[in-house]
């Protein structure tokens, strides 16, 4: 059983559209404990419900691609991204195109 926090960070994940990513810090912020960024990342760690629950549209701060474990790790979470239209610098997410804006 998931704490409630993180639920609460998996309710807020959901709603990151496709084309758009989040930040752990955003995330944490988001679900009141702006300090929580590492808290967020081991929620994403242990995702339940991937499909449901779009773990792959976070990242760090300054858009790298961090942590996932599906497929093919990083590379895997780089081509479902792109699929859904994120916008990369290099190896980064272009964060002033492509974070979402809640």
């Amino acid at each position: 059983m998931a704490s409630p926090f993180t639920e609460t960070v998996y309710k807020a994940t959901r709603q990151i559209p496709k084309g758009k990513v989040a930040t752990y810090a955003q995330l944490a912020r988001m679900c009141g404990n702006p300090k929580a960024a590492r808290a967020v990342g081991a929620a994403m760690r242990t995702n339940p419900d991937i499909p449901k629950t779009p773990c792959h549209r976070v990242v760090a701060s300054d858009g790298s691609l961090t942590g996932y474990s599906a497929g093919f790790g990083i590379k895997t979470k780089r081509e479902m991204l792109l699929a859904e239209g994120v916008s990369f610098k290099g190896t980064k997410v272009n964060l002033a195109v492509s974070q979402w804006q809640k």
